[in-house]
This record gives C-alpha cells, sequence and structure tokens, in this order.
C-alpha cells in the first residue's frame, strides 16, 4: 500500500498547501516525480501535470514526453508541455547545459503557474536528492545555509517527497507495479551530482547503512544552528549597519570586535553580495590607507578612515561605465573594446600591450571592468611605486577625448590589474610561484593612441 497517510502528514507538518489549493507538479517521467503524481491523485488533491521536453537525448526525450502525456491522461489532470532548445540556450548565456535546464524549466514553472492559478509547484526531491546536495555544496565549499541540503518548501517550490529514500521509493515502485520511464542520462558520470550519486554514496552507505537517516538528523541540527547564526546576525545588523540615504554605514571598530569575525562579517555582508575571497581581502586592508574599494555583482565597498561604507552600483555615480566580470566569463565588450578571458596551466608571457597576463590566485572575482576615475593609481609594471593614472595618462600622450573609454581592469578588492591596451600591474606580474595564468586579450580597440617616438 502506498504510504499515504505520511505523505499527507509530512505536507501538514511543513505546511507545503492547503487541502483546497491547486498544485502544479514537475514530472519528468521518472520514477520519482510518477510516484508523486499517484500519491497526489489517491490523495485527492487538485493538480496537474507539467514536463519539459529539453530535446538532449534524441528519441529518449520524445518518449518521456509521450509516457506523461499518456501518464496526465489516465491520471485524468491536465497536462503543459513546452520544448526548450537548451544547448542553443546554454551557449548564448556561457552557462552550463544543466545550468540552463534549470533556468529554463524554472521560469516555465513559475509562467504555468501564474497563468493557471496554480499555488504552488510540487518537486519530486527525496532524501538521497538532500545528501547529495550536502556532499556537493561541502566539495565546492559552502557556508552553514549550504549544509541543510533542500528545504521542503522554499517561495513557490514544495518537496512532498523528503520523507522517503531513494531505495523507499524504488521498492514502492516495485511492489506496486508502477510504470515509468528511465533517464539513461542518470547513469553518466559527466555530470557532478552523479558521480556523488553513482561513486561516493555507495561507498558511504558501506560505511553507514542508515545513511540517509543520519543525514536527516545532520540536516536538522545544520538548520537549527543557521537558524541561531541568523539571529545573531540580525542582532549585529540592528547594533552596526546604519542606513541613511541608500547608503550603509559600518563602524570599524565594530568589525574588529566581531568573533568569528570572517564568519560574522561575511553574514553581514551577504545582502549585498561579497563573496568570502573579497571579505578576506577586506579584513586585512582595514587597517590601510582609507580609499580602498571592493566590489560584488551589486555594490561596492569603500573603506573610510573609520566606517566601512556601501552602496548599490546602479546608485553609485562614481562608477560610471562598468561592467562586472565572473570567473566564467571568456568575453565582454567595453564603449568599442572587446576582451577575452581565457586560462592556462602552462605559465609563459609575451610581450604584448594589449594582452595581460596575470597569476591566477590573486584575482578576486567578481572583477570589474570599468572607466577611469579621478584618485585611480596603480602601480605601472616594473615598478615599485604607485602612480596617478592622470599623470599616467599624460606620460603616455592618450588624448582627453579618448581616456575615458580605455577599459580599467580592477580585481575585487578594488586594486588596478590593467590598464587595457597600455600596461598591466606591477602586483599582478607572473612570478616562480605562479601555478596558472589568466590571459586578458583586448580587440577591436576604435581609440588612437599616439606611438612614443
Amino acid at each position: 500500500m502506498l504510504p499515504l497517510q505520511n505523505f499527507k502528514a509530512y505536507i501538514d507538518q511543513h505546511s507545503l498547501f492547503k487541502a483546497k489549493d491547486k498544485i502544479l507538479l514537475a514530472v519528468s517521467g521518472g520514477k520519482d516525480s510518477v510516484l508523486m503524481a499517484h500519491l497526489f491523485k489517491l490523495s485527492g488533491f487538485d493538480f496537474g501535470i507539467a514536463h519539459c521536453n529539453f530535446n538532449l537525448r534524441a528519441d529518449e526525450s520524445q518518449r518521456d514526453e509521450a509516457f506523461v502525456k499518456m501518464l496526465a491522461a489516465t491520471l485524468d489532470v491536465p497536462f503543459y508541455v513546452t520544448h526548450f532548445k537548451t544547448k542553443q540556450y546554454a551557449a548564448a548565456h556561457k552557462v552550463s547545459t544543466q545550468m540552463a535546464a534549470r533556468t529554463l524549466r524554472y521560469d516555465w514553472f513559475e509562467e504555468i503557474r501564474a497563468r493557471e492559478d496554480y499555488e504552488v509547484i510540487a518537486l519530486a526531491q527525496h532524501q538521497n536528492d538532500a545528501i547529495e546536495t550536502v556532499l556537493l555544496n561541502l566539495t565546492r565549499g559552502t557556508g552553514i545555509a549550504g549544509l541543510h541540503g533542500i528545504s521542503p518548501k522554499r517561495d513557490r517550490l514544495i518537496r512532498p517527497l523528503l520523507f522517503l529514500s531513494a531505495s523507499d521509493i524504488a521498492s514502492l515502485i516495485r511492489d506496486h507495479d508502477i510504470d515509468y520511464v528511465e533517464d539513461s542520462s542518470n547513469q553518466s558520470t559527466n555530470y557532478a551530482r552523479n558521480k556523488i550519486r553513482l561513486n561516493v554514496i555507495p561507498y558511504l552507505k558501506e560505511i553507514n547503512p542508515n545513511l540517509e537517516e543520519t543525514f536527516q538528523h545532520n540536516i536538522q541540527r545544520f538548520t537549527d544552528t543557521e537558524l541561531v547564526l541568523q539571529n545573531v546576525v540580525a542582532k549585529l545588523r540592528t547594533d552596526f549597519v546604519e542606513e541613511k540615504d541608500g547608503r550603509f554605514y559600518l563602524p570599524i571598530k565594530g568589525v574588529k570586535s566581531l568573533s568569528p569575525q570572517h564568519l560574522l562579517l561575511f553574514e553581514l555582508l551577504r545582502p549585498f553580495d561579497f563573496s568570502e575571497s573579497v571579505v578576506e581581502e577586506l579584513l586585512g586592508a582595514m587597517n590601510k590607507q582609507s580609499g580602498t574599494a571592493f566590489f560584488s555583482i551589486s555594490h561596492r565597498l569603500v573603506i573610510d578612515r573609520e566606517q566601512l561604507i556601501i552602496n548599490a552600483l546602479a546608485d553609485d555615480a562614481v562608477v560610471s561605465n562598468h561592467l562586472m566580470i565572473h570567473s566564467h566569463d571568456e568575453v565582454v565588450d567595453f564603449l568599442g573594446s572587446q576582451l577575452t578571458i581565457a586560462s592556462s596551466e602552462e605559465v609563459y608571457f609575451e610581450n604584448n600591450c594589449n594582452a595581460a597576463y596575470v597569476d591566477t590566485a590573486r584575482l578576486l572575482f567578481p572583477l570589474v571592468l570599468r572607466s577611469w576615475q579621478h584618485g585611480d593609481k596603480f602601480m605601472p609594471m616594473g615598478m615599485d611605486n604607485y602612480k596617478k593614472l592622470s599623470d599616467f595618462f599624460i606620460d603616455e600622450k592618450v588624448p582627453l577625448s579618448e581616456k575615458d573609454r580605455v577599459p580599467i581592469l580592477i580585481n575585487g578588492n578594488g586594486e588596478i590589474i590593467w590598464v587595457a591596451g597600455l600596461r598591466s600591474d606591477n602586483r599582478y606580474k607572473l612570478t616562480e610561484a605562479t601555478e596558472n595564468v589568466t590571459i586578458f586579450k583586448l580587440q577591436h580597440l576604435d581609440i588612437t593612441i599616439p606611438k612614443q617616438s
């Protein structure tokens, strides 16, 4: 017998939805989502089925769509389907195929939910998916928030099968002779999550046969710990962070009193999207000369004499013509110029003013590509002293009408890496300790800089 009582109890325990709500089910055709559809039907809930055809597995994709359409007809519920050009989207947006599929499906699910008046979207993730998420986050690096795995409910997304393990689902499907289709890509180790599922978890289960139950307890502890941290940070934000005219101010004295300092400052700056590497660099720079700037994808932080000042880039009149460069970017366009970014494990250097060869370990993403600003200074290659960028432009005979169009590449800690097309910063040169090189190349530059005689 299917576990209807436990299913309903889990929904009630986590307040996933109300009995009379309309629910949109994301159904791929695999055993997890098919079981979820049968549980919803036997429980008497009002639901519809949505299926995405990503056109990634040729005939398999068409087979899956036909199967889910037949399932919806058998269960007598509404059926919605869409087709995506997933690889083309991934190439156009410079993201992985998996990330492209994720973005496309969630955007479409929300579109159907809103248009057809469904309350929430149900996903068929289970306990093993939560374990995989925790292990994947730990492998890539994560804060406490990455240790609680998958939440039963987040915004309009619900996960009503988190009370079941993968083996529970397999047994229920087998015992009740429920038809489903198998996605062959689930057996591919080309994907990080599959490597954990197929290669890592089986070994962990040899050590602990009750792995799923243990992780459920661990995840609950992590969730409780995160709640305690959030309460502490909320009080610190009230005590330390002052907002005035759209800007945020943190006293440096208060930041220095934090313990543990890195963790609490990172959490205080989390709403402003600053990365952990930038926070680490910031802590090391607070005793240096004021005026040092740091950037996230959305905000700029400046070290003043006694405080940190944060404001949104969109509202920052000082940061003009700026572009963010992320670690996965390969090409960006800027005021008639094009910057390409590549990396190499072969440490080499070419004497070319239109290229910068930088020690990858020194980069703090996101980088910024922008026009020059008054007060900018850098350490030109081959020099040990700083030089104002305005003086450098005069020395290089850059026309006044063109200097605003020279791309300035800025590290995440606010330091200039490269005055593109002219000179790199000496602090970012390659050394004997360099293991990986990031190569920035400037192309299609349509400003004219007189050659030196």
